[in-house]
């Protein structure tokens, strides 16, 4: 090797390595320290129920999943479109949002209204007509907004993951609790919020009898609790903390159960770099493209009664059938499964 060669390659590493330790950047993130994670045993020990999930092709990243009162099933997909999915068919295009769909419900007009994660709540109507519900609040622009559901009142309870961007991988590098918990008036047009301080505020929903409300802290690993009514009403705590996996969206069925997706297991490396924000400074230096793929595909799912107690465990380690699941509903007597990796929404008969 040549002298000039070897001086060439020091300059270009030592660059690459300021590159990567000092490079500003748009995110300051924070130390904290996990639990250990829980061993997948017992309530969580693997099986392979999630194997028989059927496929009803959709479109790219159907994240979250709806039903309407005729028992057809929609979901949104990456590219802002929402569509109709059902057993060996063709996905039937709804309407266009102009923007990424996350979460999503109808209410009790028949109106499917979705969350954008360009920061608007839309209603779109049975002939797919689009109008904004609500795009700022208190004067200030919505940002990341992730899911919803609604209350027999009409109220819509909705997350807001982050006031701080819409790069969702930024939000979860800094892991500061830049999320908020909200309510929406569609009558009255008010808003409130009842949380703040979430981290990566994900997943709603509503209890059965309407005391409580639940949101998903994704990079908390936790499921928080506001409550509605009642003696503890105004009043919040943890509905069930250091969970096996990332958990994502939730729902709650006619029976009472909180249906609870994990997009996959916890993550030795993970939990190990949320101690040290310097490492994650430097990940937020490389190219995305660079994470992606990294996540091992995966099928999780919990089932959770009014007291957290987990009452079903559905697995797919191997992943090979349905990955990445990022919202459940029940419907009778079938799961359907939204996913960040698929391009179809899953479907599994439960007795």
């Amino acid at each position: 090797m040549s002298r000039a060669w070897l001086i060439g390659l020091a300059v270009t590493l030592g660059s690459l390595a300021a590159y990567l330790l000092f490079w500003p950047v748009s995110i300051s993130p924070q130390r904290w320290t996990p639990q250990e994670a829980p061993v997948l045993a017992g309530d969580y020990a693997p099986n392979d129920i999630l194997a028989a999930i059927q496929h009803l092709e959709a479109g790219p990243a159907p994240e979250s999943v709806a039903v309407d009162a005729g028992g057809r099933v929609y979901t949104g997909l990456l590219d802002g479109s929402v569509v109709r999915v059902a057993p060996n068919a063709s996905p039937v295009r709804i309407a266009e949002t102009g923007g990424q769909v996350l979460g999503m419900a109808f209410d009790a007009r028949g109106d499917l209204v979705v969350c954008g994660l360009d920061g608007r709540l839309l209603a779109i109507s049975e002939t797919g007509a689009v109008r904004e519900l609500l795009t700022e609040v208190d004067g200030y622009p919505l940002s990341l907004v992730n899911d919803l559901d609604i209350a027999p009142d009409g109220t819509i309870y909705f997350s807001e993951s982050s006031t701080e961007t819409t790069d969702t991988l930024l939000d979860l590098l800094e892991h500061r609790g830049n999320g908020r918990l909200l309510t929406f008036h569609p009558n009255s047009g008010e808003t409130r919020v009842l949380l703040t301080g979430l981290y990566y505020a994900n997943g709603v929903a509503v209890s059965a009898d309407a005391s409580f409300v639940l949101v998903v802290e994704t990079t908390k690993y936790r499921v928080r609790r506001f409550w509605l009514s009642g003696p503890r009403q105004g009043e919040n705590d943890v509905f069930i903390d250091n969970l096996p996996g990332f958990p994502d969206g939730i729902s709650c069925d006619d029976d009472g159960l909180f249906w609870l997706a994990l997009v996959g297991p916890r993550n030795g490396f993970i939990d190990w770099a949320l101690e040290r924000p310097w490492i994650r400074k430097v990940a937020a230096r490389l190219p995305l493209s660079w994470f992606a793929g990294a996540a091992p595909r995966y099928g999780f799912v919990l089932a959770l009664d009014e007291d957290a107690n987990i009452v079903r465990n559905l697995q797919d380690p191997s992943g090979r059938t349905f990955a990445g699941i990022s919202s459940v509903l029940r419907h009778d007597d079938t799961l359907y499964f939204g996913s960040l990796l698929e391009e179809s929404v899953g479907a599994l008969h439960i007795p």
